[in-house]
Formats: C-alpha cells, structure tokens, sequence
C-alpha cells in the first residue's frame, strides 16, 4: 500500500516560515525521484521544487533562494522549508514520488495540504 502523508500546511503571515513533510511508505523511497508542486485558485499546477535520488535539487524561479527541498531516506521522508513567504505563495502544495519504467513512470501523490500567506 503506497502512501505519502503530508503536514505542516497552515496559515502564516507574509515574511513567515513554515517547513512541509512528507511521510513515504510502501516502496522502495531511496530509488524515487521527490517533488513538490502546488496549485492556486485559477492557476495551473506548477512545479515547485524537486530532488533526485542523488540528491540534485531544482526549483521554480519564484521560489529560488526562498524555499528549500531535501530528504531523509533514513525516515522516508521529503521536507519543502519555506522561508520569506509571500501571499502568492498561498496554494495547495502536494509531494511526489517518481520513478522511470519500461513503460511510461510511476507516479505517486500525497493528499495535498494548504498553504495560507495572510496578513
């Protein structure tokens, strides 16, 4: 049984901090590319930061030098800090898990948890 469990999504005001995980179970972790992207009312979904299974990181340009990405394969787990947090950062931020196929990726998907950038 497959699972990635988010916490840490709330309400912060802008300037704020907050720092997202997410829990992984039910296959191999150190073998998955991580991810985080996220999804404002009326916008796109838009990728936010990922991490192979390396540890190479990448980020959107709007969040370079903000947020930060990492894992701790020793608790299966991916982190998103977010640091100096703007009310455009306000949206629905999900972590994933991939891994390259024969055929096509697997492709797994947290629950989603909300983040509120709010004076």
């Amino acid at each position: 049984q497959v699972r990635l469990v988010e916490s840490g999504g709330g309400l912060v005001q802008p300037g704020g901090s907050l720092r997202l995980s997410c829990a992984a179970s039910g296959f191999v972790f150190n073998y998955y590319g991580l991810g985080w992207y996220r999804q404002a009312p009326g916008k796109q979904r838009e990728m936010v930061a990922t991490i192979t299974s390396s540890g190479s990181t990448n980020y959107a340009g709007s969040v370079k030098g903000r947020f930060t990405i990492s894992r701790d394969n020793a608790k299966n787990t991916v982190y998103l800090q977010m640091d100096s947090l703007k009310p455009e950062d306000t949206a629905v931020y999900s972590c994933n898990a991939q891994r390259p196929r024969v055929l096509g990726v697997d492709s797994y998907w947290g629950q989603g948890t909300q983040v509120t950038v709010s004076s």
